[in-house]
């Protein structure tokens, strides 16, 4: 597919949202985790397909940690999308930031005790929900667990990508540019907040990818995903390591670097690198101010997970643990590769209701 245009992007998206809900979408190229939901399962690669309406309309409460960068906004744009299309309705609460899991917590119960018939949940804790999961799954409401991860046994099913493969893919680009032997670099390394399951999980696939290459890892820097906790711990490490040659991290760090990197005449010098994708991020690739970053579609993330519920509401069939297929984007390939499903459309705002 040919690069699209900000102006055919613009055009297809006022298309979608205003007839089909991006109905073709699908059959996605995805992989689904046997056995479901254990740590050493096995992907094997399906064709996902979701249904084409749902029976009645279903009441689903989608649950973020917050909305602060287009990571999240594309979620948002998938489930809103998808609940539009299914004809479900939608509820979506967030709650401000990582450090809120109690606000997370109490908006999630709001949300049941109003009625949801099923919950989606980006969850800031990879354990800290696991007794609502437990509350919530008793009586009888399906519980989702889309991008980061929950480890409750609880969960009705997921919807994600392996962070760990995200975080090695990023760790990987760099142990090839710098393989054993070669001449040592130090990297930054900002995994984003510290406790929540996809940070871990990133943390841990970057470090193993990186092992016995020349590339060396500094004391890692976990913060909040907020720009400005970002752009200061990146502006500390760089005062504090000033032969730094990568900064890799959450792609709000990558983001909130950008600036900071041309106002420091660093260009060349230190290169940016994300472990997953935004439109910033992409924009930067494209612009040649990020090196590279790996796409996991959150888009369609947040559209499968709402196909499950809808799936599990109706009893009919689906795939427990499932996420779309992971892909490396750098500049050999940043002028190819379709921003459709990987990225909300330019200009889309927050939708937290679809009734």
């Amino acid at each position: 597919m040919k690069h699209l245009t900000r102006a055919m992007l613009a055009a297809t998206a006022i298309a979608m949202a205003g007839s089909a809900h991006g109905a073709d979408w699908f059959p996605y190229d995805a992989a689904k985790v046997e056995p479901p939901f254990a740590a050493d399962g096995k992907a094997a690669d399906v064709s996902y397909v979701p249904l084409e309406k749902a029976s009645k309309p279903w009441q689903v409460c989608v649950s973020f940690p917050h909305m602060k960068d287009a990571y999240w906004l594309g979620v948002d744009y998938g489930v809103a999308e998808e609940a539009a299309r299914l004809g479900v309705k939608m509820n979506l609460v967030e709650a401000g930031g990582y450090t809120e899991l109690n606000k997370q917590i109490s908006q999630i119960e709001d949300c049941v005790a109003s009625g949801a018939n099923a919950v989606v949940i980006g969850a800031i804790s990879f354990d800290g929900l696991n007794n609502l999961v437990s509350e919530v799954s008793k009586k009888g409401i399906p519980v989702i667990d889309v991008i980061n991860g929950i480890s409750s046994p609880d969960i009705s099913a997921k919807s994600l990508v392996s962070f760990y493969t995200m975080g090695a893919e990023t760790g990987a680009y760099l142990a090839k540019k710098h393989p054993t032997g070669s001449e040592g670099v130090e990297v930054g390394w900002f995994p984003g907040p510290a406790g929540a399951g996809w940070v871990e999980a990133a943390h841990k696939g970057f470090m193993d990818a990186v092992k016995g290459s020349a590339v060396k890892v500094l004391e890692p820097k976990f913060g909040d995903t907020g720009k400005e906790v970002q752009l200061k711990l990146v502006e500390d490490e760089l005062q504090a390591h000033p032969n730094i040659r990568y900064i890799a991290g959450t792609a709000v760090t990558a983001e909130a670097a950008q600036g900071l990197i041309r106002e420091r005449g660093l260009e060349g010098k230190v290169d940016l690198l994300a472990f997953y994708m935004t439109p910033g991020v992409y924009e930067g690739i494209k612009r040649g101010f990020i090196l590279a970053a790996p796409a996991d579609s959150m888009v369609i993330q947040g559209r499968i997970a709402i196909d499950q519920a809808v799936r599990i509401l109706e009893g009919k069939d689906y795939i427990k643990h499932v996420g779309p297929k992971i892909f490396v984007v750098d500049p050999s390939n940043v002028g190819s590769v379709p921003q459709t499903n990987i990225l909300p459309p330019d200009g889309y705002k927050p939708v937290f209701n679809v009734n």
